[in-house]
């Protein structure tokens, strides 16, 4: 009989690279790891891992081997997920992965209804850029992740994890209050002069800014670079920048920057991706759940 740890340890290498990086993740010690994976070879009778340089590399029989070990966790998953629900109550350590503009309008009355409403349910946020938190999602170091899609810009496909549309809301130009420097601009062509703030390269709402205003006929002067959606306010504000954002920055409270109509309305959509092996779990459907509630009382 082969020991589940140990292929999970051989699946996690193929996930991550590197030893170490198991070892980190798993919160063991690399030669632990090493050592566990040896008596899986030994187990198995064949080789498992080549030394390729400094790194190791999986020989094709560990790759079948992986690819079994990753349904044997599914079908695992989906038994806890199945006896947990049959208790009818969420409990334990839930861990979700959100991004800036959801983790502060939405989060706050989330985490308040499942206090209220499932006090035995703790619940760790993370920050994460959505790209890399559902792949950290799929790999199980969150248990949902709270994700976005831009118009012509798709997540990427892991087809273990499920997608459930949560809401949309309207991306618009926001520029500096009336009066102020560059607050007399009501377009994305009539900004082509003036400078951008936008978060790094490699996220989505970057993607679609860059690619608006292209469309319009020029590149942008992205000379403010942050992750930080406050600080892009801030630097609109005060007549330094121009950008593209979303409406639910601005759930229950009143904007303080001008903001403008885009074309055609683009939409983001926000959904929510869990493990479908575990999408029934009651962890899950109460954060859903919660998540939804937020949404409407915030309209």
């Amino acid at each position: 009989m082969l020991d589940v740890r140990r292929l999970r340890l051989l699946r996690e290498l193929q996930i991550r690279g590197t030893l170490a990086s198991v070892a980190a993740a798993l919160h063991q010690s690399p030669s632990s790891v090493s050592q566990q994976l040896s008596l899986l070879e030994q187990e198995v009778g064949v080789e498992l891992l080549r030394k390729v340089g400094r790194r190791v590399q999986l020989t094709p029989q560990a790759e079948i081997l992986v690819e079994h070990t990753s349904a044997v966790l599914e079908r695992l998953e989906r038994a806890e997920s199945d006896l947990a629900a049959s208790l009818d109550e969420a409990t334990g350590t839930f861990r979700l992965a959100v991004f800036q503009s959801v983790a502060l309008a939405l989060m706050p009355a989330t985490l308040s209804i499942l206090e209220t409403e499932h006090p035995r349910l703790r619940v760790t946020m993370t920050q994460r850029e959505p790209e890399s938190a559902l792949y950290e999602t799929w790999a199980r170091e969150f248990d949902l992740v709270i994700a976005e899609k831009y118009p012509g810009h798709n997540t990427p496909w892991h087809p273990e994890l499920d997608a459930v549309d949560l809401t949309t809301d309207e991306v618009r130009l926001a520029v500096p209050p009336a009066g102020s420097r560059f607050g007399d601009i009501t377009s994305i062509a009539g900004a082509a002069r003036a400078p951008w703030v936008m978060e790094p390269s490699g996220v989505a709402s970057r993607h679609f800014a860059e690619q608006a205003c292209r469309v319009a006929g020029f590149e942008p002067d992205v000379r403010y670079e942050t992750a930080d959606l406050q600080a892009q306010i801030s630097l609109i504000e005060s007549g330094h920048a121009v950008a593209l954002l979303p409406d639910l920055l601005w759930l229950n409270r009143t904007p303080p920057v001008t903001l403008h109509r885009l074309a055609g309305r683009p939409r983001r959509t926000i959904f929510t991706s869990a493990r479908r092996a575990s999408a029934h779990s009651p962890g899950v459907t109460a954060t859903r759940q919660a998540l939804s509630r937020a949404v409407a009382e915030g309209r």
